[in-house]
């Protein structure tokens, strides 16, 4: 399965040093699984979790959901064993925290180049402060092997101290460069958590407008979380409907020699078509993912 085509609706934070969050995240609904060394362990625990999550990635048991591995960044103690137990497992990614240059992004690869990663590991960045929002052009043509970038909005709000108001306007325009830097180069992108898990509606909100923007799904860090994030980052069957229907009048055109199509009045050009495909084969993913489950 190819980068783009992989389902990615929610991806759910686990703290690594959390033995049964680890087996938990084996049955859980969510698209992928982050397995987490940096913010959710405490120095102390540091060394025990990369040793309980490694352990969990040879077990398996996790299906199709993409496996992440979250590691401390190089500049800590911990950072550069991270890389280095991440490379010789059989995760398909390492997220990189705080990422702010192009060079960050090499220097990680060759780590992981080193320590015999495999050619199909992929780096994901974590962007998450202003300058990371900055250089996220660089950032995002820094490698092959970078598959995404996934918004950190906690430590953003931090770093701009602004507010996490509900409408999100304060992260307006970090959310545009580097949704605009991510397609530029055919990365995805992952939308921030939402702080408050029990702001239920809110988390809905948020998830709707993220999917407006152009995310590609949600990063999430309560299991609760997963069946929302999932249902409205899916094409919706009003919008499948819909999707058909313009294929099926474009294929309809193309047979009868016909220059100009319109559906309901609208006109539908190669990119609507385009669009609709797209969304019908998302949908087939979707349907393909809940049958192996």
């Amino acid at each position: 399965m190819s980068d783009m085509t992989r389902l990615r609706r929610s991806l759910l934070y686990m703290p690594g040093s959390n033995a049964r969050a680890l087996e938990k995240g084996r049955s859980l609904p969510a698209d992928g699984l982050i397995l987490d060394l940096e913010d959710a362990v405490a120095p102390d625990a540091k060394e025990h979790a990369r040793v309980q999550v490694m352990a969990a990635i040879a077990d398996g048991g996790y299906g199709a959901r993409e496996i992440l591995v979250r590691v401390n960044g190089l500049d800590t103690p911990w950072g550069a064993a991270d890389i280095a137990a991440v490379a010789a497992s059989a995760a398909a990614g390492v997220v990189l925290p705080k990422v702010e240059s192009a060079a960050m992004v090499r220097t990680a690869e060759d780590r992981l180049v080193g320590s015999g990663a495999s050619d199909d590991m992929r780096i994901w960045c974590m962007i998450e402060t202003p300058r990371g929002v900055l250089q996220a052009g660089e950032i995002a043509g820094a490698s092959p092997r970078l598959a995404g970038f996934i918004m950190g909005t906690n430590d953003l709000a931090k770093e701009l101290r602004c507010q996490q108001t509900a409408d999100r306007m304060p992260f307006m325009t970090s959310f545009g460069l580097c949704l605009l830097a991510a397609r530029a180069h055919g990365l995805a992108i992952i939308d921030g958590v939402h702080p408050d898990i029990a702001d239920e509606e809110g988390f809905k909100a948020v998830c709707r407008q993220g999917r407006a923007l152009g995310f590609d799904g949600k990063s999430l860090i309560h299991p609760r979380t997963i069946a929302p994030a999932n249902e409205i980052f899916a094409p919706s069957e009003a919008e499948l409907k819909w999707a058909r229907r313009i294929i099926d009048a474009y294929e309809a055109a193309r047979a009868a020699h016909q220059a100009v199509i319109a559906v309901d009045g609208q006109l539908v050009e190669d990119l609507h078509v385009a669009d609709a495909r797209r969304l019908l084969a998302f949908a087939d993913r979707i349907a393909a993912t809940m049958q192996t489950e």
